[in-house]
């Protein structure tokens, strides 16, 4: 026995590409020829028109008809002469002409042009069927039901499409074999409403509006023949894609009427075909038994339960309903009302009724009731004696469906559902029914994104992925608020009694609820996020602002786990209250609330001893503040970190290379560069537990020293060794000091540069501005990026300049300030007030207390509204004290410009990916580095200044007039000019 062959469900991606393809050929404009009599009693309850429009909105289909309406035949044939219509429905009498002679005349024109006659009754047009059948397509008998006109269109849209949509996506077929016209009229009315509604019924909840439209027209295409001859026809035709048939008793068979001709066809179609769905439609109910013999379902067409009775066959035989799962003597074992429950059912079902099952090919026919066409044919095309066992076959079906929904969810934000979560399957889940928030907007666009782009992870065969989410809307964070009466904290406070408030007030019910089913199936380290309003929001972007935490999630009480979960819920919500994001509020000038939204999300990594990181976490801007030799601003630029990413988005020692150019590295120029500039520490979540608080300062993360790692696999792959006797570096694991270089994954390949080259692409088309990522990601065993992780996407304030500024020769000759390495655009004359980091005074050690006393100068000059030019070495807001002033937002709010000095005092790269130096360049605030040697800054001129005060390591200047800086955002040019004396508006 030959293996059995497991599909690449990946390719079901590609479907949604098909499922454009399909149903090409539309009805989009419709002549309607009704005498004025006519149209009165069709238009009875409303418009013809509106209620065409009404039934497709009804019904969720795209894109209705527009019609056009006229009294008589000659002015009919005067539109049709003058512009295109898809189909013309006429009465059976118009004012100038009857429908037969109408329909003769439109052909006569228009031989293509369908002509249906809507009748009000049989009487007058039974006497003339081969006339009927020369001039008019299709004959229906109007008796006032409004589905019968959706009906009649998508069946001529049907029979235009069938034999390209069956070859392309092989799409299902429904035959109905009537003659009768009331008859025909009422199931096609019938049978169109049930095939839309129950394809919707039954369509993943996870699928966007957009998809479900789009697998709409993959719904089962319905023909109708009106003998048997007909018939035959399309069941030669379409007989791979039959998916039912219902048919009449009596029809005519060789241009007589023939009483036994449907049992005939389904008899024969049954020999055939033994699984396929059978409906006998009969006027006489003793034709029953011989639907019994075929076997086939039988209606009675004179039954007041016959509607029903159609209902009931999709829903039982056509697979529309739920799976009833059986035992070889038809007694019912379970129900399955979900692909979901339908996995479950299938991992205990007795093997009995498997069996029983696969061997009539129920499993294939309710699955294509679902508009999966790909993975239904796969199991038609199977049979019981294909397996080994009955053990195999049911691996095979719990796989492909787990399969299945796992690539159906992928990329779709779904609402929470207590009974299906499967963190397994279900890549993006929203609890809650308000907004999300910007950070959690961004994941879920980005996921969407990926789910339809085949961006390869940079060719080294990874994959590229959003990590598992969870988000809970803002209506959450109201409700806690208001029922925890903690709004007296909205403009503020000391944020440590802020946190002490908020942790002892508790979620709501419903909240605490979903958030126990969601820990009881999730298993792995998590962390909790924040996704405020305006976080990560167009043009004013909020960054790093907020809290995160961390969590093992490991602890062995669950009762400990879910309380350290609530516990990181509330302190992230208390953060919104903090003095970092009220003041850059207040900076913005921001109106209304700021409502807070959290992200629950699966944490990127691997467990190492008794830690957990990803092998590398990093951020990635789409434009390059600091292009260095060849590179070029769009080009953008990226900066990753072994460990968390908190060691880049705090400004600590990371990487920073163009994903063009991965091996020019500005910072590893030389050995005494590469040792000098090297990561040495980096953040790791413990895993041992304990009962200690949450950390909320440093997301509860440890800082750990890369000497202490060394035998971690990451570790390994990304270090070289130092070999003090030559004073070189190897990419080997020699004996010696090992230096973190990053040289495996940068000097070696380049798939993590063209991975983010395509997602800042991705991001950038999207957004449609430039963009900023971060991102994490796990290696394979040679060092090569195996897991990319997508974690935020938001919108950088790069590339916008507007109007021009000129800074001539004789400006920058005379600039007490001048620099090639400026941010921002405009002419400012505004601020006479500079705050000075006296050299004399500084050291690196003392860093937090210089950002203290930064902190009182700048409340003080911000009640005076004085903006203020701060002058300062390393980089701003950084929170490794060895590299800069670790200043927050808060610190600094009044700020007018910054300079960052590269000197012998910090000589460090310019801060680019911190979420620091985001917020100030969002803001419009101009931001210059002055480098040593390069770039100019007249001390003396400044010394000479008049001193407004001085602390132990500041100093405050004030002067007459305003300095005016000019600052070209397009060449990143800058200088500062004094005694200029010009008033204009900050930017």
């Amino acid at each position: 026995m030959e293996p059995i062959f497991f599909p690449d469900l990946e390719d079901l991606e590609a479907d949604f590409k098909i499922y454009r393809a399909l149903m090409r050929r539309k009805v989009h404009e419709i002549l309607l020829v009704f005498s004025p009599y006519d149209a009165f009693i069709v238009e009875e309850s409303g418009s013809l028109a509106a209620r065409i429009v009404r039934e497709y909105h009804g019904l969720n289909l795209s894109n209705p008809p527009r019609m056009t309406q006229v009294a008589t035949g000659g002015e009919a044939l005067k539109m049709i002469r003058t512009r295109s219509f898809d189909l013309v429905i006429t009465m059976p009498m118009v004012d100038d002409m009857d429908g037969f002679a109408l329909g003769r005349a439109i052909k006569s024109l228009r031989p293509k042009l369908p002509v249906i006659l809507l009748s009000h009754q049989l009487r007058g047009i039974e006497s003339r069927p081969e006339q009927a059948r020369s001039v008019i397509d299709d004959l229906y008998i109007w008796e006032h039901d409004p589905d019968l006109l959706l009906a009649l269109i998508k069946n001529l849209e049907d029979r235009w499409n069938v034999s390209r949509d069956t070859r392309l996506a092989k799409v299902r077929v429904l035959l109905l074999v009537e003659d009768s016209p009331r008859y025909r009229s009422y199931f096609l009315a019938l049978i169109y409403k049930e095939v839309v509604r129950q394809t919707q019924a039954v369509l993943d909840e996870s699928l966007t509006e957009q998809e479900r439209l789009l697998r709409m027209r993959a719904r089962p295409k319905i023909l109708v023949a009106e003998n048997h001859e007909e018939a035959l026809v399309l069941v030669k035709k379409f007989r791979p894609y039959l998916h039912g048939v219902i048919a009449d008793t009596r029809f005519p068979r060789g241009s007589q009427l023939d009483s036994s001709a449907g049992i005939d066809l389904l008899t024969r179609l049954r020999k055939v075909n033994p699984d396929l769905p059978l409906l006998l439609l009969s006027v006489e109910p003793g034709n029953q038994q011989a639907a019994h013999d075929i076997p086939a379902v039988f209606l009675d067409k004179n039954s007041p339960d016959l509607a029903r009775g159609l209902h009931d066959f999709f829903l039982n035989h056509l697979g529309f309903g739920d799976f009833v799962f059986r035992d070889g003597a038809g007694q019912i074992l379970g129900k399955a009302d979900s692909i979901h429950a339908f996995e479950r059912l299938l991992s205990s079902l007795p093997d009995e009724s498997l069996i029983y099952h696969a061997e009539r090919n129920h499993f294939s026919n309710w699955i294509m009731a679902r508009s999966e066409v790909k993975v239904a044919s796969w199991l038609r095309d199977l049979k019981l004696a294909d397996f080994p066992s009955v053990a195999e076959l049911r691996t095979f079906l719990v796989s492909l469906i787990h399969g299945l929904r796992r690539v159906r969810q992928r990329g779709s934000v779904i609402n929470f559902s207590e009974a299906d979560f499967d963190p397994e399957v279900t890549d993006f889940v929203v609890m809650g029914e308000g907004l999300m928030g910007g950070k959690a907007l961004g994941l879920a666009f980005m996921a969407s994104q990926l789910r339809h782009r085949e961006i390869p992870c940079g060719g080294s065969g990874g994959r590229i992925r959003i990590p598992r989410t969870c988000v809970i809307t803002i209506d959450y964070f109201d409700q806690y608020i208001e029922a925890n009466d903690l709004r007296r904290f909205q403009e503020g406070g000391d944020d440590e009694a802020i946190q002490a408030a908020f942790l002892l007030a508790p979620l709501p019910e419903n909240l605490i609820r979903k958030l126990q089913i969601f820990l009881d199936r999730v298993d792995f380290p998590l962390s909790v996020r924040s996704s405020s309003i305006t976080e990560d929001a167009q043009f004013r972007p909020y960054a790093g602002l907020y809290a995160t935490c961390m969590l093992a999630n490991n602890e062995s009480d669950p009762k400990i786990r879910f309380g350290r979960l609530q516990d990181a819920i509330r302190l992230v919500y208390a953060s919104a209250y903090g003095a970092g994001p009220i003041s850059y509020r207040h900076v913005l000038n921001h109106v209304g609330r700021d409502g807070m939204g959290i992200i629950i999300q699966e944490l990127v990594g691997r467990r190492w001893s008794d830690f957990w990181y990803p092998a590398i976490s990093g951020v990635a801007m789409s434009y390059n503040y600091y292009p260095m030799a060849k590179m070029k601003p769009e080009e953008g630029v990226a900066q990753i970190a072994l460990g968390f990413g908190k060691t880049v988005v705090d400004g600590e020692q990371s990487l920073r290379f163009s994903p063009h150019y991965p091996e020019v590295l500005p910072q590893f120029s030389s050995v005494d560069d590469i040792l000098a500039n090297s990561q040495r520490f980096f953040y790791a979540l413990d895993m041992r537990g304990g009962s200690d608080p949450i950390r909320i300062k440093d997301s509860n993360l440890s800082r750990r020293p890369v000497a202490e790692a060394l035998d971690d696999q990451p570790v390994k792959l990304l270090t070289s060794t130092y070999l003090p006797d030559e004073h070189r570096i190897r990419d080997t694991l020699e004996a010696g000091p090992r230096v973190l270089t990053f040289a495996q994954l940068l000097k070696y390949d380049s798939s993590l540069g063209r991975t983010i080259i395509d997602l800042l692409e991705e991001g950038r088309k999207g957004l449609g501005c430039a963009v900023e990522i971060e991102f994490a990601l796990e290696l394979d065993n040679h060092g090569r990026p195996w897991d990319f992780c997508f974690l935020q996407i938001r919108p950088l304030a790069a590339g916008i300049e507007r109007g021009t500024v000129r800074i001539s020769p004789e400006e920058s000759e005379r600039a007490v300030c001048r620099t090639d390495q400026a941010l921002g655009h405009g002419i400012f004359s505004v601020m006479a007030d500079i705050i000075w980091v006296r050299p004399e005074t500084f050291q690196g050690a003392r860093t937090r207390e210089i950002a203290q006393e930064i902190s009182r100068l700048n409340n003080h000059l911000q009640q005076e509204k004085r903006p203020y030019l701060l002058i300062g070495p390393g980089r701003w807001g950084s929170l490794d004290p060895l590299l800069g002033i670790p200043v927050q937002w808060q610190d600094i709010a009044g700020v007018g410009v910054m300079i960052e000095l590269r000197n012998e005092i910090l000589k460090v790269d310019p801060s680019q990916g911190s979420h620091f130096f985001q917020n100030i360049t969002s803001l419009g605030i101009p931001y210059l580095t002055v480098t040593e040697g390069h770039d100019h800054l007249d001390g003396e001129w400044l010394t000479g200044l008049p001193v407004e005060c001085e602390t132990r390591y500041l100093r405050h200047y004030r002067l007459s007039l305003p300095l005016t800086m000019k600052v070209d955002g397009n060449r990143s040019l800058a200088v500062i000019l004094v005694d200029e004396g010009r008033e204009t508006s900050f930017l």
